[in-house]
């Protein structure tokens, strides 16, 4: 990477934001400044404003509209919205920071923009794809790449802009361990290389402890609850910060449980092959069994098919080759093959949560979005509030019943997103990356209400590369092995 960039500095002065129609400030009165070249871990509670205020550093907040600002937050002494190609944002939802079709054009957007000669641009494009470990044809289509490959294109983006303040909102969420490691690497690479000022959000500390100088803690209220070296944070206030929801290294938040044994069978793969194209599977020969009151989870190599194995196993894409079918107790009068269910059917058989929490996302509400499954199976409507009252208050949603739920964080969206199937308890739920953006609490609790659906009989299955989610459900593993080839084992 490039030497040379000029490192830019930070100064937060009473800085505040309240999301339109709510009482309560996201973020309250920080005060934070932050030198040229230093390297930030920022931590938080679940919704304490941690991607607020990268956005705003960003000068991508929103205007009057979208909500209400106080105090001051400056990068390199100015308004962040003024600065063209100084800052480089790495968003907690990929998806949404993609622009173009292809691989190469999406990495060469933000160079085009910056008006990078095209002797010079290419060369760049091919570097940072190479520093984050994308190694992808040029001209692949970004709709076709895995959630974790899309996290590395949107790091390739800004890294090959040479900014100089980077801000990463949990860039390792979706990476199979390699990715996670490789993506570190990248990220050190370009800051020694640079002296770019770094800060990162992420919830486990470790991946990043090392190479952070400094580690600054938003808490639940949106202020700063710490702030100082990465060894007297964790290790002075380490009690504090894990009673506060903070991921401290070596503390485990849940025991681990011994692996579950299947009971009745429910759910099962024959010579399987998975993909979204038919003409390309991701994966094949793929055979397993699910039994009822099992948890597993589905882990692997980013672009392995996963996701595209769970929605095939869900009956929302069909199979490419071989077959998924239902067990009697699972089908209970209908098809077989789930592919063949309607909606109505799957509600309470089959409950996929999508990788993206937006993508499936209703309500006009978060109370709203709780209850649109149990009204939908005819439920009496003391017991559709019951059920919502219990998931708001377990999964720390309760304060928000009344918010849009596209004006959550990354990590209450993924609890809603939960709290939706939760709401509908359906005899097998498949859960895609289920744990990402949350705090050790909320991650608790969360993991908690899972274990209970799998205590009463209902198996679990869940796409994860969270190794404690695995010991804590007391889940049998597969892996999907190679692309194209292997099984889940």
């Amino acid at each position: 990477m490039h030497a040379g960039v000029r490192a830019a500095g930070v100064t937060v002065r009473g800085w505040g934001w309240r999301h339109a129609g709510r009482q309560a400030w996201a973020v309250d009165g920080l005060d934070i400044d932050i030198a040229p070249g230093e390297r930030v871990l920022l931590l938080g509670a679940s919704g304490s404003g941690k991607s607020t205020l990268l956005s705003a550093l960003a000068g991508v907040l929103g205007g009057e509209e979208e909500g209400e600002e106080r105090g001051a937050l400056l990068v390199d002494g100015v308004d962040p919205a003024a600065l063209r190609g100084r800052v480089g944002l790495v968003l907690q939802d990929p998806d949404s920071q993609q622009v173009l079709a292809r691989v190469g054009d999406d990495v060469a957007f933000g160079l085009e923009n910056l008006g990078v000669p095209v002797e010079q641009l290419w060369a760049r494009v091919g570097e940072a794809l190479e520093a984050v470990g994308l190694g992808v044809p040029l001209d692949r289509q970004t709709a076709e790449l895995s959630g974790g490959q899309k996290q590395r294109l949107a790091l390739a983006g800004v890294l090959a802009m040479r900014p100089g303040l980077i801000l990463l909102d949990e860039p390792t969420a979706n990476l199979d361990p390699d990715g996670v490691a490789e993506v570190r690497a990248a990220v050190e690479r370009v800051v020694e290389a640079t002296g770019a000022t770094l800060i990162v959000v992420e919830h486990r500390v470790a991946v990043w402890r090392d190479l952070a100088t400094r580690i600054v803690v938003i808490g639940s209220d949106g202020r700063l609850l710490a702030d100082g070296t990465p060894e007297r944070v964790l290790s002075e206030l380490g009690d504090g910060l894990a009673a506060a929801g903070v991921w401290v290294p070596g503390r485990r938040v849940l025991d681990a449980l011994p692996e579950r044994s299947a009971g009745v069978p429910l759910l099962g793969a024959r010579g399987l092959s998975v993909g979204r194209r038919r003409s390309e599977p991701v994966a094949t020969g793929l055979e397993f069994d699910l039994g009822a009151g099992e948890a597993v989870v589905i882990s692997g190599p980013n672009g392995a098919g996963k996701s595209t194995a769970a929605l095939t196993l869900g009956g929302l894409l069909p199979p490419l080759g071989g077959t998924v079918a239902a067990e009697p107790l699972l089908a209970s009068g209908a098809a077989s093959a789930p592919i063949r269910w309607s909606s109505r059917e799957l509600l309470t058989r089959i409950g996929s949560i999508f990788q993206n929490p937006e993508h499936q996302l209703l309500a006009a509400t978060v109370r709203g979005e709780l209850a649109v499954g149990p009204r939908a199976l005819g439920l009496p409507p003391a017991e559709v509030e019951a059920r919502v009252d219990e998931l708001l208050a377990r999964l720390d949603l309760g304060g928000l019943a009344d918010a849009n739920p596209f004006t959550l964080s990354g990590g209450q969206k993924r609890r809603l997103s939960v709290a939706t199937a939760l709401a509908t308890r359906p005899t097998v739920l498949l859960l895609d990356e289920p744990t990402f953006g949350q705090d050790a609490r909320t991650w608790a609790e969360l993991v908690l209400l899972l274990r209970e659906l799998a205590d009463a009989g209902n198996a679990i299955v869940a796409v994860s590369h969270d190794e404690e989610l695995a010991a804590a459900l007391g889940a049998r593993q597969w892996r999907l092995a190679h692309r194209r080839q292997g099984a889940l084992r």
